[in-house]
């Protein structure tokens, strides 16, 4: 029986049968190999170009690869419990509609809005990404265009507006043609990493892999009090650059590369067979990524020595290009910032559509107004790409995103440790349902996937939990002033409307 105030909850069976409403159907068209490439398409991006070099010149140094491996088994974990409930709950939201069918509305409304807060900094901060390498290519191609104009006082960042305008145009059209684009940047950009891969390969030079874990030093940027990390701070530790808490913030921090695959989680309800379908695109998409990074990390630190990757004293951050340029193949820094620019796009797509995706699910049960969720002729939800649209072009168009990453990851760590715990619960208090997908050795996989993303969370550091607490209070008073009053299985428990999943018709 579903719980009562903000601990109700809604049935798997009739979240299933919500998907049926003719004006918020969506249309069920997308295969395994295009949930692989959604995963692919938006997890490889920015990290590949750009955190492993990043990370290993100012936090871990050449065991950022082993950073790499620590991120990808806490995904590789909580991955399985995404596949789990992506075959046995195939309704759009992801970790939001998981939750409504395990904890109750409150703590779904809370994992929504912490995935809000995940999907719409991403998306903007990957844009402004794009619109550096923007620039780069441009000046390669002989215009000297800056894509950041000043106006007053912000800057105009108009490539980042173009991206994210364009894209929206996109998904509006709808997720299958979506898909299409998506298989020809990725491919393309795969091709461009593997290439890199072995053309770095020739340069690595095997000295730059001593010190592995380079010892403890003072931070340039102040990495102390709220700007090192919460188990430092814990153990009374001064720093967390390099030694062993560098390498366990980097692994917190390089985990922001693998961020996406739970956008297909988000896609399930538009997926042919999701029981089976949607976990084979959850687990090869990390499959194929982590193969991917690991290679990469370890060139980019071979080529080059660690130091010579740190940040600037004007800021400026190493990419993958920067190993390239320091060993003069200029050509190949060339093809780096041109497959960046390729492989950011379909990052900022998918996560644009998870995002929108989230949203629908949570306009759909009412927590957020439920015209926003009307799909149009196409079968995608119009509206909501429009507003999401419009916010993320405001923010990566006028705002400075510094150090995001980690506030992305925080959110996401926290919907990965409710997702992992929800398969424990729906286990013993739904054995009765059919799971296209059985995570394995339950309940160990849960639990460790449990552990290890607590574990990378208390590696982010004290300022970043104080932006995320503040985040969360705000979530906490929207709900009270109005999700909690217009939610449809709350209208539903009080007689108001049928359980038939029309809403506004009364009994």
């Amino acid at each position: 029986m579903p719980g009562t105030g903000i601990w109700r909850t809604k049935s798997v069976e009739q979240s299933i049968m919500d998907t049926d409403e003719p004006d918020t159907r969506l249309r069920k068209n997308l295969g395994t190999w295009d949930l692989i490439v959604f995963g692919v398409s938006v997890v490889i991006g920015a990290g590949i170009f750009t955190i492993a070099a990043q990370v290993a010149g100012d936090v871990s140094g050449p065991a950022v690869t082993l950073a790499f491996v620590i991120a990808a088994i806490t995904c590789a974990l909580a991955a399985l419990c995404y596949a789990e409930f992506a075959s046995t709950v195939p309704v759009a939201g992801s970790a939001y509609t998981y939750s409504y069918a395990t904890f109750g509305e409150f703590l779904a409304w809370i994992i929504g809005w912490d995935l809000i807060l995940e999907f719409s900094i991403a998306a903007a901060a990957v844009a402004k990404g794009w619109s550096v390498y923007l620039q780069e290519v441009l000046s390669i191609l002989g215009l000297g265009l800056p894509t950041s104009l000043p106006l007053g006082p912000l800057q105009f960042d108009w490539g980042a507006i173009l991206l994210v305008g364009t894209l929206v145009a996109l998904l509006v059209t709808g997720t299958k043609l979506s898909a299409r684009v998506s298989l020809v940047i990725t491919s393309i950009k795969v091709a461009v990493v593997l290439f890199i891969i072995v053309a770095g390969i020739a340069y690595i030079s095997p000295g730059n892999y001593t010190p592995f874990i380079p010892p403890a030093q003072p931070s340039s940027e102040g990495g102390s009090g709220l700007e090192q990390t919460l188990f430092s701070l814990m153990l009374g530790g001064e720093t967390s650059t390099f030694g062993v808490f560098g390498l366990l913030a980097g692994a917190s921090l390089v985990f922001f590369a693998f961020i996406g695959f739970d956008v297909v989680a988000t896609t399930a309800e538009e997926t042919r067979d999701p029981q089976h379908n949607a976990p084979r695109g959850i687990l090869g998409s990390v499959a194929i990524v982590t193969v991917l990074y690991v290679a990469v990390a370890l060139v980019v630190t071979g080529m080059v020595h660690y130091t010579e990757l740190s940040t600037g004293p004007d800021g400026e951050s190493a990419t993958l290009a920067t190993a390239f340029d320091l060993n003069g193949v200029n050509w190949a820094a060339t093809l780096v910032s041109v497959g960046a620019l390729i492989g950011l796009t379909t990052v900022v797509m998918v996560l644009l559509l998870g995002q929108t995706r989230v949203l629908f699910a949570m306009a759909r049960d009412g927590l957020l107004p439920r015209r926003l969720a009307k799909t149009g002729e196409r079968g995608t939800p119009v509206r909501i790409t429009l507003l999401v649209g419009v916010v993320v072009m405001v923010a990566a168009g006028f705002f400075e995103f510094s150090r995001l990453a980690e506030m992305v990851n925080v959110g996401t760590l926290f919907a990965f440790t409710l997702v992992a715990l929800g398969v424990l619960v729906l286990r013993r208090t739904r054995p009765d349902l059919p799971r296209g997908f059985r995570a394995p050795l339950v309940p160990l996989v849960p639990i460790l996937a449990i552990v290890a993303c607590l574990w990378l969370m208390i590696n982010l550091t004290v300022l970043t939990w104080v932006r995320f607490v503040v985040w969360m209070i705000a979530g906490v008073v929207i709900y009270f002033l109005y999700s909690r009053n217009h939610s449809v299985l709350g209208r539903r428990l009080a007689g108001e409307i049928s359980d038939g999943g029309a809403v506004g018709r009364r009994k």
